[in-house]
């Protein structure tokens, strides 16, 4: 039998961990896997916030009763219906045939469209309220953080929001799953790439939620995924982290981003980093786009102010992971970037064109001019290149702020 956590009072934990799965969404790694989280209020009238991945559902299960026994769930709160946390409502309510539903319109469509569930439903409205005894629980509503039916459920009486996949990381709960009980420092990175790869193209939204949040007071943030954040400091750096990440602001740092058939555009990188370090630029983080995963290079590209790409022509066109790479920036609206680009080709060139077209349509300011490379390394190729660098690390290191569709040249 499971020891229930309590992590407020009446507030129980109840979520499970994944140390199997490869790829969330059958996209991004997991080398230390994620927690599905979901929190049982055992009240006068019982409250379930969520609930996990239906292949956790015996475990899930056992959690459940190592609180409630054989007492019965009055009231499934669906913050988000993704299969990660909706996975087990089916289960449950063959388990639970009494229990009442409560979602607001979208949750209820979904419901009906994934699980044919229609009965014991409770459709609710932005601010509404459902008092379960000693707590109240106030809805509201935050559409397309990271789905159009995401909602949060705020207990007033203990202060304890309960967030959906807002303020989630990758990452398992190893033991602990309170930031007291653990380093809560492991989880920045999980965090930052958790934040790029999944909610990242949702910036606004989560600008108008963090406003509709602002006026409450937050003892403890309870995520869908990875841990419970109860300290003063610590939910004031996962939400400030929120907030950054939101307007596209970064910490000053350069992610050196390149394809490379032959070596020649690897060169240009290495070249372009060292003069970058030379200025004093410390934070330079560079992936080669056929070893690095997306998911990291995403996560380097939310971090840091400046972004330097470069590409060999391939078949007139761009390095086929670099351009999937732009696809993926230009779908999260990614912006307020320091912007340069380089390349090579042997016979036409079509990088640097289509790269300088990328940084215009995303806002970005270009710094210098695109370095290109014909064939070999000549000497104004190389010095070309250093001062790429040097531009950008001086941009980055001077604090402005970032002027869209300018173009900053060095000399």
């Amino acid at each position: 039998m499971y020891k229930p956590l309590e992590i407020a009072k009446d507030i129980f934990y109840v979520g499970v961990n994944d140390r199997t799965k490869h790829l969330f969404e059958n996209l991004w790694p997991l080398p230390y896997g994620v927690s599905y989280n979901a929190y049982l209020i055992a009240d006068e009238k019982t409250a379930l916030i969520d609930t996990v991945d239906g292949c956790y559902s015996d475990v899930f299960f056992h959690k459940i009763t190592s609180v409630l026994g054989d007492k019965p769930i009055d009231y499934l709160i669906v913050n988000h219906m993704e299969p990660d946390h909706s996975g087990s409502i089916a289960w449950l309510v063959s388990k639970y045939p009494e229990i009442r539903i409560v979602g607001n319109k979208r949750t209820v469509d979904m419901l009906k469209g994934f699980y044919g569930i229609t009965d014991n439903v409770v459709l609710i409205q932005d601010m509404d309220t459902l008092c379960l005894g000693n707590c109240t629980l106030q809805f509201y509503l935050t559409p397309m953080v990271h789905w159009p039916e995401t909602m949060m459920t705020y207990v007033p009486e203990r202060k304890t929001l309960f967030s959906a996949d807002a303020f989630g990381t990758f990452g398992t709960l190893d033991g602990g799953v309170l930031d007291t009980q653990i380093t809560p420092e492991r989880y920045r990175s999980e965090m930052i790439r958790y934040y790029a790869n999944i909610v990242g193209k949702f910036g606004s939204p989560v600008q108008t939620a963090l406003k509709k949040l602002s006026g409450i007071k937050i003892d403890v943030v309870c995520s869908t995924h990875g841990p419970v954040w109860t300290q003063k400091t610590h939910i004031a750096e996962v939400v400030n982290l929120y907030d950054q990440l939101s307007r596209y602001e970064a910490d000053p740092g350069l992610v050196i981003v390149y394809g490379s058939m032959y070596g020649h555009t690897e060169q240009l990188a290495e070249i372009i980093a060292s003069s970058a370090a030379e200025q004093g630029l410390r934070k330079i983080v560079m992936h080669n786009v056929s070893k690095s995963h997306a998911s990291d290079v995403l996560r380097d590209v939310f971090a840091y102010k400046g972004l330097l790409i470069g590409s060999p022509t391939y078949n007139n066109k761009l390095y086929p992971a670099v351009e999937s790479l732009l696809s993926a920036l230009q779908s999260r609206y990614v912006k307020n970037r320091f912007f340069g680009c380089f390349g090579s080709f042997t016979w036409s060139d079509a990088s640097a064109k289509q790269l300088a077209a990328f940084a215009e349509a995303s806002e970005f300011e270009m710094i210098g001019e695109p370095v290109v490379m014909k064939q070999a390394m000549l000497s104004e190729v190389t010095e070309k290149a250093r001062n790429l660098g040097q531009c950008i690390a001086h941009k980055i290191l001077s604090g402005a702020e970032v002027v869209p569709n300018n173009t900053a040249n060095c000399h």
